[in-house]
């Protein structure tokens, strides 16, 4: 037989605090007020060797792909080649369908009339390269369908712009990146964890 105090659960260890899971991001937000004074900063923190997760604002700003080393996009050479996918699916639609399939005889023109397919093969370059060119932008972009879209300041969608540095992926750490956007004319630092981005 074995003792009371042998059979009893032994109590629950404290658990450490949760570590950050790979999908945890962690960033420090500079917040601007103007757009000159942002194109300013970003140039002087890549300067400083800081990597720019994204900047964000309520509207385009001229230069700031530039300033962030952005490549020009690869999306019109895809365009390109869905547009090349519309067309030769056109020109076999409509080659099977009146040469071969269904043949007819109109006002005695040959069956495969070239000059005649001309529109149906526009439309469908344009169909296929438009919807081709969304559904690739969307996905390189992940903007997928969310029930809640992730936003590290709700004040970049109306009058603020916003700095988001990752702290993983940068050498230096808060004290000293806030030091550097205060430096460059942010009029606020703050540091935000997403869980999913």
């Amino acid at each position: 037989m074995t003792s009371p105090a042998v059979t009893a659960a032994a109590p629950a260890a404290i658990a450490p605090a949760p570590a950050t899971t790979s999908s945890t991001k962690r960033f420090v937000l500079g917040i601007f007020d103007d757009e000159d004074v942002l194109l300013h900063a970003v140039d002087n923190l890549r300067g400083a060797g800081v990597k720019i997760y994204d900047v964000f604002s309520p509207y385009p700003v001229h230069g700031i792909d530039d300033a962030l080393g952005i490549e020009r996009s690869r999306l019109p050479i895809a365009a390109f080649f869905y547009g090349m996918c519309g067309l030769a699916f056109a020109l076999w639609l409509q080659i099977y369908t009146l040469g071969f399939d269904w043949p007819m005889i109109i006002g005695g023109k040959p069956a495969i009339s070239l000059p005649a397919f001309i529109p149906v093969a526009f439309e469908l370059t344009v169909f296929f390269t438009c919807h081709g060119m969304v559904i690739t932008f969307y996905t390189i972009s992940r903007l997928y369908p969310r029930f809640k879209t992730p936003v590290l300041d709700v004040r970049s969608t109306d009058d603020k712009f916003v700095v988001a540095i990752e702290l993983d992926e940068n050498s230096s750490q808060m004290p000293k990146l806030t030091q550097l956007l205060r430096e460059n004319g942010a009029s606020e630092v703050n540091q935000k964890e997403m869980t999913k981005f």
